[in-house]
């Protein structure tokens, strides 16, 4: 997005809830029939996100605007270059800065313990070396977001992620794996509360961040999600606890996602990651 509607977003603040890795705002709810598994409950597989396209994800205003009056979209990072070049290394330049604006400048942020606020500022400032995903590490849940894929039955459910390659395998009324060691995806089960499926998660270590700004957590992590389909969308809750190093819990903006209908949706294989750049770095500059 040009620099110029970015710098509206920072001055609009008050009025506009910007989203980082929460990324879509509250979508109306299409009039679609639920669809249900052979156990009455509301079947989450499919193709979801994608193919919305446009400003603001295609949606109208009003689709964008909470109870509150709260306008939450998703401001692009320029494609295009700027006075300081137009190369693929100043694009990616530009990418870097702009997204870094976008998620500093969300209102919803994990609110840390005052003597962890240092600590996460120094993160933010020298995170080249810090951020686990810049040296081929996992995002980790809940930071890798949504699926792109689920896959379920009525005794468990996998999401299929096509951003790492990864996928999660949440059994459905089981019990924790307690003899388990801490993990960067944690220790998930999920079980029904009505129709809303709720998967809580637990047993991390502590080698992956929430957030792009430094945020990162202890391996006290505890997260809660839940998925609501209704029609062909489904609402998408995030909660995130951390005793040791939050003063409360973080709760995330809902998002809404689109069931995806494209019948070519496919997961495209990404090349492996391996670092070859983090130690040429001059400069530790993140945005």
């Amino acid at each position: 997005m040009k620099a110029w509607l970015i710098g509206v977003a920072i001055v609009s603040v008050s009025w506009v809830s910007l989203s980082a890795q929460r990324g879509q705002g509250a979508r109306q709810s299409d009039n679609a029939t639920t669809p249900r598994m052979a156990d009455g409950h509301p079947d989450l597989n499919g193709w979801w996100g994608g193919g919305v396209g446009g400003f603001g994800g295609g949606r109208s205003l009003a689709d964008l605007t909470d109870e509150k009056g709260n306008i939450t979209l998703q401001l692009n990072a320029r494609s295009q270059g700027s006075a300081l070049g137009t190369s693929k290394g100043q694009l990616a330049e530009n990418f870097e800065r702009d997204s870094g604006v976008r998620q500093r400048a969300d209102a919803n942020k994990p609110i840390y313990k005052p003597q962890f606020w240092e600590k996460v500022q120094e993160l933010d400032t020298n995170g080249s070396a810090e951020d686990p995903t810049f040296t081929c590490g996992p995002a980790g849940v809940p930071r890798m977001g949504f699926p792109n894929k689920i896959v379920m039955n009525p005794t468990e459910v996998v999401f299929l992620h096509d951003n790492e390659n990864t996928f999660r395998w949440i059994p459905i009324g089981k019990p924790h794996h307690t003899e388990r060691d801490p993990s960067y995806k944690g220790d998930s089960v999920a079980r029904w509360d009505g129709d809303t499926l709720v998967i809580d998660t637990n047993n991390f270590n502590d080698e992956t961040w929430l957030g792009w700004p430094g945020y990162f957590h202890s391996g006290e992590l505890h997260v809660i999600e839940k998925l609501t389909r209704t029609g062909n969308t489904i609402r998408y809750e995030v909660t995130v606890e951390d005793p040791q190093v939050l003063q409360k819990p973080w709760v995330w903006t809902p998002r809404t996602i689109q069931l995806n209908t494209d019948p070519k949706a496919a997961f495209w294989e990404d090349p492996p990651c391996k670092d070859e750049d983090l130690a040429h770095i001059v400069t530790k500059e993140r945005g």
